[in-house]
């Protein structure tokens, strides 16, 4: 609002005229006036300057405000003094009006009634004032011109305060006049402006509405007093959630959404469960009574009733609606990128590129869409290429408090949605014991996202009638709170009441509807007794012929070799631009000498067979997607997926250009974040078991920002809601003298979430191995996470290369690879070394500059599953050989920790005179690794002259 506080002093102090005659003179001569004015003019929509432009007339140009006569050539002759007064005093009208209006629209939210507790009473805004604007007493029946601006062409300005308070000072208050895009904001405008959701709905839909309530209600309190004193985080004073979701629902399916997946807290999801998603009654009263906690009854480990999900097919307004709410933790907010991934992986199979026939809904508090950075890196990925889902309907039960925090403690901001503001979405506050206005803000919000393909945000402002759980209480901290909270009735008790008083619904209607869904309680609490879930038949659709992992250690894989006719042709296209194509001449370089690796057969490096391995799955009808931090080109300058024509900008994927008939590739850089593109990229995997989708950490460390995915999702999602993932993990991971921050991927967490086979967790050493790891994520008949620690000096080593036939036929993955130098026979060799990832190659290096032959070294490529069956085989030769574990990190971090009872173990079963192994690494330390580059070399340096020496 350029100008505001400087015409707002004008139009108090007499200067009517002038104001008048200014607009007039930036119509003929925009530079001519004080660039303060001309800002402000300039930013007046097309309505206001049309209001403006017919006040004053558009056909003449007034006196200059200095007496001079107008510029020969501009304009007609100036009108006699009357009617030159009048015509400024209506303009002035018009202009103070049009302020008042717009004012009204950029703050009227602030005076909204949106406490149900009445609690917090809007404090009157100056600048809704009339006399802010220059209005006295005597002009609140004099009409103004304002030429359609709120649906009339003149209206007093008593006309347009009822008009403006009804719109904007309600039960609805909207926050939209910060969103740049002109069709967004008029379409909310027109949505808002008259107060639409004053008007009378149907009947019919004012018994829906009640016997939703009723519904909502009606289970809260029949668990209330079924199951007393048990947690179950109930929906109570935010019971108009679930007809709003019923309502966004209702509109999404008429507007040609098929599938809708739902993300939310704890608080009312058993009550969103079987209201919304239709979980049977039955089902969540045998969770609550413990009927169905036999281990028979359950697969995995299970998890607590207020985190489950569950998906159904449901009809709405005669379309067939898959929808699903996705289990979560009790992390708020985590769950928000993996609902979005899951639904982006949807409408990429689905080849939605409008994004108009998959849905997310998320639902928040207050406190936590406030609080949690996730909601923030969830709406920064909304209108991305890699990311952008068609928009997300955000519903915020707000209980204006978050535990027992209040909001004065919980945000800074004015309101606990501030954050969406970063985006541009409207923001819609609604008074949650005004159900109408609820369900009407509900569907304009589902007819937005439809729409404009962009988020917006539902704030349900209500109450929590009970503390965080059932059993807190809440008065501790809010007593004056809970003392408004008891002495109220409920929103279904408070509508019910209008219904009967405006004769739509009786009482004793409303009563029979509230005994009937009791009565269908009892009955599902009785049924439940004896009820015995299903076998969760997690393994359908899209997962159909995949299967739950083999229990044994060690599985003989599916084939992931590739003809060398074909790793040739992928080579090729590698290899290739089009004509035209102005390629770097560094990367031209880099492209002859891929050619050069697949002519020759020989000196394949990382990247090469991390394309090859990609290329392969494009042609067997597998999508690839890759996304992280500068992935295209790859952080260490490895990758150039991505080749850019230094010219036009223009992209080339040469991996989308293999043959006319293969999936395709897609490959995004990502935000700078990494707590929400792995929720997001997990999300994906839910969905899409056919697609290879791996996150690259610019360092492996980075992954530390996103320790709540891999936590709380990645490792046990399978094991306690049934959800498998191939997720792929790339962790650039070595000690190079990079200091604390960029050497360690911090291997040793990941070993420590092993277990039940829920992962697999590799430090693989060449390219050929790398490229079977990749190609068995789809290959295998089942899916788990796969973690590698990927190198970084290794992309350029010279000796972690791999020839041709390591790729092709008969070749395949090795979670263990043994003695590759011509060294001593087995029985005088003196030690044998036991190692993972990079430090290898400095252990040979070491080893053939000092000629020994007595020292043998054995990689672990894959640390979990531990390779008890290939280990064993490479060790059993070395039956008299001191076995000795060596590694780069602290002794307190690594994998020593994992592997020392595993390698015991092993040589136990083999008999070795000395099984217990010996351990080779830095000391013990707080920081991964030094940050001074001296200090580093001398530590490495003695930790290889360690393993090596015999003496």
């Amino acid at each position: 609002m350029a100008g505001v506080d400087v015409l707002a002093s004008a139009f108090t102090s007499g200067n009517a005229a002038y104001l008048s005659d200014l607009y007039a003179r930036w119509v003929a001569a925009p530079d001519s006036i004080d660039p303060s004015f001309a800002t402000f003019f300039a930013s007046l929509d097309d309505e206001a300057r049309s209001v403006l432009t017919d006040a004053t007339g558009a056909s003449w140009a007034p006196r200059h405000w200095d007496g001079a006569a107008p510029a020969a050539g501009r304009g007609q002759p100036t009108p006699a003094p009357a009617a030159e007064a009048e015509i400024r005093a209506r303009t002035l009208d018009s202009l103070r009006a049009l302020m008042l209006i717009r004012t009204y629209r950029v703050r009227g939210h602030l005076q909204a009634r949106l406490d149900p507790l009445g609690l917090q009473v809007p404090a009157p805004h100056a600048e809704l004032d009339p006399a802010y604007h220059g209005f006295g007493p005597a002009d609140y029946d004099r009409p103004i011109f304002i030429n359609g601006v709120l649906g009339l062409q003149d209206a007093t300005l008593r006309q347009i305060l009822t008009i403006l308070n009804r719109s904007y000072c309600g039960a609805i208050g909207v926050e939209f006049m910060h969103i740049q895009d002109p069709e967004q904001k008029a379409w909310v405008q027109r949505k808002i402006e008259g107060a639409p959701w004053l008007d009378t709905p149907p009947a019919s839909a004012r018994r829906a509405l009640l016997r939703q309530l009723t519904e909502a209600e009606g289970f809260e309190a029949f668990c209330q007093k079924r199951f007393v004193g048990t947690k179950r985080f109930g929906l109570e004073g935010g019971e108009v959630t679930i007809p709003a979701l019923h309502a966004i629902l209702d509109v999404a399916a008429r507007a040609g959404v098929t599938e809708v997946a739902i993300g939310m807290p704890h608080r009312g999801r058993l009550n969103t469960l079987v209201n919304i998603v239709r979980k049977p009654f039955s089902a969540v009263f045998s969770e609550f009574a413990g009927a169905s906690s036999k281990p028979e009854d359950v697969q995995g480990s299970g998890d607590v009733k207020y985190h489950l999900g569950t998906s159904t097919d449901i009809e709405l307004a005669g379309h067939t609606v898959h929808l699903s709410l996705q289990p979560n933790p009790s992390h708020l907010e985590a769950v928000d990128p993996v609902v979005v991934g899951k639904i982006r992986a949807r409408q990429d199979m689905d080849g939605d590129r409008q994004r108009k026939r998959a849905m997310a809904i998320l639902m928040h508090g207050d406190a936590a869409f406030a609080g949690q950075g996730l909601v923030y890196e969830t709406l920064a990925m909304s209108q991305l290429i890699g990311y952008r889902v068609g928009g997300t309907v955000h519903v915020i039960v707000n209980n204006q408090i978050g535990f027992t925090t209040m909001p004065a403690h919980a945000y800074s901001g004015l309101y606990c949605t501030d954050v969406a503001k970063s985006i541009q979405s409207p923001i819609l506050h609604v008074n949650g014991d005004e159900p109408e206005a609820v369900i009407y803000a509900a569907r304009m919000a589902a007819e937005y996202r439809q729409q404009f393909g962009a988020d917006i945000v539902l704030d349900i402002v209500c109450y929590r009638r009970h503390g965080h759980n059932e059993t807190d209480e809440p008065a501790f901290t809010q007593p004056v709170m809970y003392r408004a909270i008891r002495a109220r009735k409920t929103v279904r008790a408070l509508y019910a009441e209008r219904l009967a008083a405006e004769g739509v619904v009786t009482a004793a209607e409303s009563q029979a509807m509230a005994d009937d869904f009791t009565a269908t309680l009892e009955d599902a609490y009785q049924t439940a007794q004896t009820y015995r879930p299903n076998k969760a038949d997690w393994l359908e659709g899209r997962w159909s012929g995949l299967k739950q992992a083999d229990e044994a250690e060690e599985r003989v894989d599916e084939p992931t070799s590739v003809p060398r006719a074909t790793l040739a042709r992928i080579g090729a296209a590698l290899a290739s631009v089009p004509d035209g194509f102005d390629v770097n001449p560094k990367i031209a370089r880099q492209l002859d000498a891929k050619r050069q690796m697949i002519e020759t057969g020989t000196g394949i490096d990382w990247a090469t067979g991390e394309a090859l391995g990609f290329g392969s799955l494009l042609l067997e009808g597998h999508r690839v997607r890759l996304t992280g931090e500068d992935c295209q080109r790859g952080t260490f300058s490895q990758r150039h997926a991505v080749l850019i024509d230094q010219t036009s900008q223009a992209e080339y994927v040469p991996l989308n250009n293999i043959a006319p008939d293969q999936a395709k590739i897609e490959i995004y850089n990502s935000l700078l974040s990494e707590a929400g593109v792995l929720g997001f990229e997990y999300g994906y995997t839910l969905a899409d078991p056919q697609t290879l989708v791996l996150w690259e950490a610019q360092f492996g460390d980075f992954a530390n920002g996103a320790q709540v995915i891999i936590d709380q999702f990645l490792a046990s999602g399978e094991s306690k809601w049934l959800r498998m993932s191939g997720l792929t993990l790339l962790l650039p991971h070595g000690y190079e003298g990079q200091g604390p921050e960029h050497s360690s991927a911090r291997l040793e967490r990941y070993l420590q979430l092993c277990a039940e086979k829920n992962m697999t967790v590799c430090n693989i050493t060449t390219p050929a191995n790398y490229f079977h790891a990749l190609r068995r994520q789809l290959k295998r008949n089942f899916r788990k996470p796969l973690i590698i620690m990927t190198p970084k000096s290794l992309l350029r080593h010279k000796l972690a290369v791999s020839d041709l036939d390591d790729f092709a036929e008969g070749s395949g993955f090795r979670n263990a690879i043994g003695e590759v130098d011509a060294i001593a026979p087995p029985e005088l060799v003196r030690r044998v070394v036991l190692c993972t990832g990079k430090l290898y190659y400095d252990l040979l290096a070491e080893r053939r500059a000092r000629g020994l032959d007595t020292v043998a070294i054995i990689r672990l490529e894959q640390i979990y599953p531990f390779p008890v069956i290939t280990l064993p085989r490479l060790l059993a030769p070395y039956v008299s050989a001191e076995i000795v574990w060596c590694q780069e990190e602290p002794e307190n971090m690594g994998a020593w920790q994992f592997v020392d009872r595993r390698i015991e173990a092993v040589l136990n079963a083999l008999g070795h005179r000395n099984p217990r192994p010996r351990h080779i690494s830095r000391r013990e330390a707080a920081s991964p690794a030094t940050g001074l580059a001296r200090v580093h070399a001398t530590e490495q340096a003695a930790i290889v002259n360690e393993a090596l020496s015999l003496d």
